[in-house]
């Protein structure tokens, strides 16, 4: 006795007695469930193989599982939903709260920033 995605299967040698129920004894129709339950377990959590990463990606994908005392491959899928615009929670984005408002007058800045904003006329005729 076995379990495929859940559900009890029993085999028996060379495939002759298969059950999933003690009334459903058809291979033919096990057959056909274990296909469907093959290709929903399969659609439901999808396995893919990267190839050509480069050292420097390696490296910090290595590192941050490291950091956070995760696996790799838990790494990799959020660094992939992060890319992919999918990411679970709000990202956090860096902006300039912490300076705004803080703006102190400097005469010296203005004065420059004056000079700048003068005309010199004989390079327009």
């Amino acid at each position: 006795m076995g379990r495929v995605c859940g559900v009890a299967v029993t085999f028996q040698d060379k495939g002759e007695a298969w059950a999933l129920h003690p009334d459903y004894g058809n291979p033919g129709a096990l057959a056909g469930v274990l296909a469907n339950l093959a290709c929903s377990a399969y659609n439901g959590c999808m396995q893919y193989t990267i190839r050509n990463v480069p050292e420097y990606l390696d490296a910090a994908l290595r590192s941050r599982a490291r950091v956070q005392g995760k696996s790799l491959n838990e790494v990799a899928v959020q660094a992939l939903a992060r890319g992919a615009g999918v990411s679970e929670g709000p990202r956090r984005r860096r902006d300039l709260r912490e300076i705004a408002g803080s703006w102190r007058k400097d005469p010296a800045f203005d004065s420059a920033v004056a000079a700048q904003d003068t005309v010199d006329e004989a390079m327009w005729p």
